[in-house]
């Protein structure tokens, strides 16, 4: 009768073990989780910083106190104040909630991970929108397969990326701007300090972003503030070589600042902090988010290379086929091409159109528009890093069209003309293209896609796992040289291959930039 008992209550302690939401110990106190059905624990909405309201308006993120009790990280925080994406935009996830007080972290951890890779994500949106709650960038997918994945929120629009002769007055370090920026670093920061409770490696981080998010892991790359706080790199479509995109200097930057602040009727500082964060998503005043503080970013992407600045560490870069940072108008044959390529490229028009001679006036718009944005960007990237550092850099492009659901529209994207369009790469990096369908079926899944998801997840873990991406098909990927420039071409039929257009991209440098705008970018 007693080994009865003592057995019942063997298996009801096996029970609540195996039921019990999991609990990890960090720096402010003890975390709860929630246990996944595949084996995975998840900690949602855990803070990384105090959060930046009222006097902590534009300020580096400040430091947590330890707390008393249990912290329940069950559900996801509020993403940065921001504009909302409509219910029938291509990338609508269902995260309406929005707040100042948005500085979490969500962590997705292997039941009993000892020493995993972390990788870490940074979301895109002009500086100006994103989530890290979005279902396109879950880390529960990445975690079945051994690593730790972390997404970060951090500030965007005017209240993470705003310049102002009293804010800079008042930093102490002679600049202001890029708030968001530091709540990247903070983040990091925290990591290094926790990740291990959560079975993390702290000396094996890898940072990923994709197209704002990438031009973050660039800036990360060149910042002394991130120093040591990750060990490889990996950036999707966008960098801020090539001029640009490149940061502004500061007193440009502070002069927007008062132009917004002349916008919301604010004379002081003081004032500018009182206003409501929705009014100050609305305002329509020019803001260039990135700025030359002289601390977080200390000079030009191409200077702080040349000085061997960066963090050396590896790179796995690259971009898509159809994607661009300076669209050419809508062309249907060879002259109408020539003509949106003399007025945009003047001098140099001639020899672009000898260099993008298909037969296809379409597909040679497509990539002279591509090429003369990202994808120099890209080859710029892998060209410095190259040139000044020790560690290797990798370079892909992207070149699936997904397939659509029968007769499915969006408000912002035409399936019919998108091609394989800017961000259409991360579902499959991150195994999450199921997110495309979760509140309609947009997407009409075939057995190639399948076939890609595999072989990019595979780089990509591999790569946070040792430094060196390979993958099914391709096996071991190709380190990028300059005489002789090879990228993976990603497709059902994966292959290595010389980087299309390489040499032709020197015809692009030192073309002025496209205007800025306020950034209202969607991703």
């Amino acid at each position: 009768m007693r080994l009865r008992r003592v057995a019942a209550a063997c298996v009801a302690a096996l029970l609540a073990a195996q039921t019990a939401p999991p609990r990890v110990e960090v720096a402010e106190g003890e975390v709860e989780g929630v246990s996944l059905a595949d084996g995975v624990d998840a900690y949602l909405g855990v803070p990384f910083a105090q959060p930046p309201v009222r006097e902590l308006r534009w300020k580096p993120p400040q430091p947590l106190s330890r707390r008393t009790g249990l912290y329940h990280a069950d559900r996801f925080a509020p993403e940065c104040l921001q504009p909302l994406r409509g219910s029938r935009q291509n990338h609508y996830f269902g995260e309406e909630a929005t707040s100042e007080d948005c500085l979490y972290l969500n962590i997705w951890a292997p039941r009993a991970a000892r020493q995993a890779p972390v990788v870490v994500w940074i979301y895109g949106g002009g500086f100006n929108i994103g989530s890290a709650n979005m279902a396109n960038y879950s880390g529960e997918p990445l975690a079945r397969d051994g690593v730790v994945r972390v997404n970060v929120a951090y500030r965007v629009g005017p209240l993470g990326f705003l310049a102002h002769p009293d804010l800079t007055k008042e930093g102490g370090y002679g600049g202001s701007g890029n708030y968001g920026l530091m709540d990247q670093i903070a983040a990091l920061a925290w990591i290094r300090r926790n990740i291990a409770n959560f079975g993390g490696d702290p000396a094996n981080v890898t940072v990923v972003g994709q197209s704002a998010g990438s031009m973050s892991v660039a800036l990360l790359q060149q910042s002394p503030l991130a120093r040591g706080l990750f060990q490889r790199a990996v950036g999707m479509s966008g960098s801020p070589f090539g001029g640009m995109l490149s940061p502004v200097p500061l007193a440009a930057a502070e002069a927007q600042g008062v132009a917004l602040a002349k916008e919301l009727g604010a004379s002081s500082l003081a004032e500018l902090r009182a206003v409501p964060g929705d009014r100050l998503v609305a305002a329509q005043s020019p803001r260039s988010p990135i700025v030359l503080d002289g601390r977080v970013v200390t000079g030009t992407a191409e200077a702080v290379f040349a000085r061997r600045a960066q963090a050396d560490v590896p790179v796995l870069i690259g971009y898509t086929r159809d994607e661009s940072f300076r669209p050419l108008p809508p062309v249907a044959s060879r002259a109408e091409l020539a003509q949106a390529v003399r007025a945009s490229f003047g001098a140099r028009a001639e020899a672009i159109l000898a260099a993008y001679n298909s037969g296809d006036a379409r597909r040679d718009a497509a990539d002279i528009a591509r090429d003369a944005s990202v994808g120099g960007q890209m080859a710029g990237w892998a060209m410095h890093q190259q040139r000044y550092g020790r560690a290797p850099a990798y370079a892909y492009l992207f070149t699936r069209r997904q397939p659509y659901a029968a007769g499915v529209t969006f408000s912002d994207h035409d399936p019919a003309t998108v091609g394989a369009y800017h961000t259409g790469d991360v579902p499959y990096w991150l195994r999450t293209r199921d997110a495309l369908n979760l509140f309609r079926t947009t997407r009409a899944w075939e057995a190639g896609d399948l076939t890609l998801e595999r072989e990019m997840s595979a780089a990509l873990l591999s790569f946070a796992r040792t430094g060196r991406p390979s993958s099914p098909s391709v096996g071991a990927w190709p380190a990028f040289k300059p005489d002789a420039p090879a990228l993976v071409w990603l497709a059902p039929e994966s292959r290595g291959m010389a980087w299309p257009h390489f040499a032709d991209l020197a015809l692009f440098a030192g073309v002025p930039p496209a205007p800025r705008t306020p950034a209202r970018a969607r991703d």
